[in-house]
């Protein structure tokens, strides 16, 4: 009985979840699955093979319980539009708190164990009132979960300049540091309207090619010996010293 790897939740997780006795699903297979959240829809993307397996970094678990229905569609359809309803409630009373934090989405998980309010803020929150307040008004669980800009991109962000979905948004797990340096060392604009996402931090494709410019550079220098290194080459800089770049870290939780 083979394991999957299952993209799940509004932060799009990954896990490895064991199957029923006797039953295989596809690639793109629509699931509802057990996690350590409650019950929550999913895609399958691939067998938990060993390769796929070294890919993951701390991947969640759980058991899928079956694939999706027609009724499991419509209840996921009612429960997306119910959302957007309590958004609305949540920010009436966030302003009538006066809390200083920007709300950015809602994610009332499918078995109706949790909603999660993603949100940002520059200083740490109390939310003790507001977690009361909607606790007392959606009868569960309230999560409250600081994100940062990129994440906050990976929730709302539909297509960047280039034309093709956002990175963070379908394929991109985790996201690596970015500097100016890789931009330089590609010959790329350095304008920041031009090299800047969604968020507002240095594109992630600046990463994708990086190390092949890299290899190029030194295949180049070692033909020419004595020739100096391009403006921009040589290894990222340390963390805390050299050009400025994007970490993309993210403040530390706060949940309720």
């Amino acid at each position: 009985m083979p394991d999957y790897v299952i993209r799940y939740g509004a932060m799009r997780f990954l896990g490895v979840f064991s199957a029923p006795a006797g039953r295989k699903f596809h690639r793109g297979a629509k699931v509802i699955a057990r996690t350590d959240r409650g019950l929550e829809s999913g895609e399958v993307l691939c067998e938990a093979t060993a390769e796929a397996l070294g890919r993951l970094k701390d991947p969640g678990g759980g058991q899928i319980l079956r694939e999706m229905t027609v009724e499991d569609h419509h209840e996921l359809a009612r429960i997306q539009q119910q959302a957007r309803a309590e958004i609305t409630v949540c920010q009436q009373h966030i302003e009538r708190l006066g809390l200083k934090m920007q709300l950015v989405d809602a994610e009332h998980i499918f078995g109706g164990e949790r909603i999660v309010i993603y949100y940002l803020a520059e200083n740490r929150v109390d939310f003790r009132e507001l977690v009361k307040l909607l606790a007392g008004e959606f009868q569960t669980r309230i999560e409250m979960r600081q994100i940062g800009v990129r994440d906050e991109a990976k929730l709302l962000a539909d297509f960047g300049d280039c034309g093709c979905a956002v990175c963070c948004n379908t394929h991109l797990v985790q996201m690596p540091p970015v500097s100016m340096r890789m931009a330089k060392l590609q010959k790329a604009t350095l304008d920041p309207t031009k090299i800047s996402g969604r968020c507002g931090r240095l594109k992630c494709c600046l990463r994708y090619e990086y190390e092949t410019y890299e290899r190029m550079q030194r295949a180049a220098r070692e033909e020419v010996p004595g020739r100096p290194p391009a403006e921009g080459g040589g290894e990222p800089p340390a963390e805390g010293g050299g050009e400025p770049s994007d970490t993309h870290d993210d403040p530390p939780d706060q949940k309720s």
